[in-house]
């Protein structure tokens, strides 16, 4: 398209809430422009962009967050897709018209223009309650804050938009730096922590909470403190604060079974501080993940009903990386499966941990995704709690507490996954949580980021790569770091959006 708007200037529909805030039905062919006149009208708004996070979570935040990483590969593609492998091999050349990295783009400008939307409308509408409407405002500055910080670890210097606009406007944007988009996200969450509740009637279930906006903002600073900004030890006890501050709160704390967190009876759990909410049942708002990644050419040994897509698969190195006895690596992913009829093992990993029988042969599951949880807060507390020299005996109790849970998971062999007692230096230290926080969260979208924060991404990567695609690791640079701007962003506006450097 020759004139391609670079912000994704769609309204979209609207998501409106019935009786539960999980029941997310789309309202076709609303005219946004007369909507908004009633709390009613704006609670629906307000739905909007926790319905379209369904859209990047499904499959393309997978793609950068952890096919990109050393945890995951495609086990199989359809053809010679380079728009597929291209991200997963650093070999291939990730190209800037490669439809994931346009549709990733497009996607969550659509989320941060509905989440504008809400914040642009909201004052003109009279509340019984101001203090609701301040919390609508907290929610979409949540859900703002949450696509940016996305946006900014996948492309760098991104446009900011933090309002609606006319075409002519979206033309006239270019990329801020990388620092601002950090600063504007911390001004959010900043909002949201202040403003949104600590809990929600049952029916309202799954909205971002206070602790939400507090786990996030902790996250955030762990990696302003990292690559690239490098802001280092006050970042760091900026973290550290407000991790705390999640760790604190009584409503929250780790469920006691890790294979009962992922269960699609266990939603929204005491752990859970944000989860991106799915239905199954033909209404287009379920999930695909347990169908994503089953082998392509499995029968129903792996799923039960519906296709399977083969993407996602743990690499050799993920499997390795499971301590013996470890109960969370048979949760969370196989090295194979028997097939039916034969009864031959196939060796073909795949990812379990979201598992659900689908609805329909299209896959409609009702896993949620969890975006955050406790367990991530412990280790970024603990991590923090190291990297500035201090409370070493407080980061051991945090990372130990991750692996208590592990071992007292059924299915733990007795004996193992003991806890830490000491480390020889901080990098031994460091390296332990890194790992801790590979085996606990693998296939939740962490570990690309973590490599890159830490500046692990070059040594973890290229011997990756070079063990599974025979890439010489000499070639690896740090511009492989960040994702190319789109080419059909950049058609559209060729004076202020650059490219990427080694694209």
């Amino acid at each position: 398209m020759k004139r391609y708007i670079i912000l994704s200037l769609i309204a979209g529909t609207l998501v409106c809430c019935s009786e539960k805030f999980i029941d997310l039905q789309p309202i076709s062919d609303m005219n946004a422009g007369n909507f908004y006149k009633t709390e009613q009208d704006m609670n629906q708004a307000v739905m909007s962009p926790y319905a379209s996070l369904r859209d990047v979570y499904n499959q393309l935040y997978i793609f950068a967050g952890e096919v990109r990483s050393d945890n995951t590969t495609f086990s199989w593609v359809p053809g010679s897709s380079k728009d597929m492998t291209s991200i997963d091999n650093f070999g291939d050349v990730l190209l800037s018209d490669n439809q994931n990295v346009l549709d990733l783009w497009n996607r969550s400008y659509v989320t941060i223009l509905r989440a504008n939307i809400v914040l642009d409308k909201i004052d003109a509408v009279a509340f019984r309650d101001e203090k609701l409407k301040s919390q609508y405002k907290a929610e979409a500055r949540f859900l703002r804050a949450l696509t940016y910080f996305w946006l900014v670890r996948v492309y760098g210097d991104v446009p900011k938009v933090d309002k609606q606009l006319s075409v002519q406007e979206a033309y006239a944007l270019g990329r801020v730096p990388t620092e601002e988009i950090y600063d504007f996200i911390v001004q959010d969450l900043t909002f949201a922590e202040a403003n949104l509740p600590v809990t929600y009637a049952n029916n309202d279930k799954g909205r971002v909470t206070q602790a939400g906006a507090k786990g996030l903002l902790a996250k955030v600073y762990m990696t302003m403190a990292g690559y690239p900004l490098k802001k280092g030890a006050s970042y760091y006890a900026f973290a550290e604060a407000k991790a705390l501050e999640v760790i604190n709160s009584p409503q929250y704390s780790l469920v006691s079974d890790y294979k009962a967190l992922f269960s699609v009876t266990n939603k929204n759990s005491s752990e859970s501080l944000f989860e991106v909410q799915y239905k199954k049942g033909g209404t287009g708002t379920g999930s695909p993940w347990s169908n994503s990644f089953a082998p392509r050419f499995s029968n129903k040994e792996v799923v039960l009903v519906g296709d399977k897509s083969g993407f996602n698969a743990p690499t050799p190195s993920m499997s390795a990386a499971y301590e013996t006895g470890d109960p969370r690596k048979a949760i969370s992913m196989s090295d194979g499966y028997v097939s039916d009829p034969g009864g031959a093992r196939v060796n073909e990993k795949y990812v379990k941990k979201y598992y659900d029988v689908s609805f329909s042969v299209s896959p409609d599951n009702d896993n949620n995704w969890i975006e955050l949880r406790l367990a991530d807060v412990y280790l970024l507390y603990s991590e923090a709690l190291v990297r500035q020299g201090k409370q070493y005996q407080t980061a051991l109790l945090y990372l130990n507490k991750i692996r208590q849970r592990a071992r007292n998971t059924p299915g733990a062999a007795p004996g193992t996954l003991a806890d830490y007692t000491s480390f020889a230096t901080d990098e031994a230290f460091l390296l332990a949580i890194e790992k801790e926080r590979r085996v606990e969260l693998a296939f939740e979208n962490h570990r690309w980021f973590d490599l890159v924060r830490t500046e692990r991404a070059q040594t973890v990567m290229s011997q990756e790569q070079k063990e599974q695609n025979g890439f010489d690791p000499a070639l690896w640079n740090n511009n492989m770091l960040l994702f190319p701007i789109p080419l059909q962003v950049i058609q559209s506006n060729p004076e202020k959006i650059k490219q990427n450097p080694g694209y």
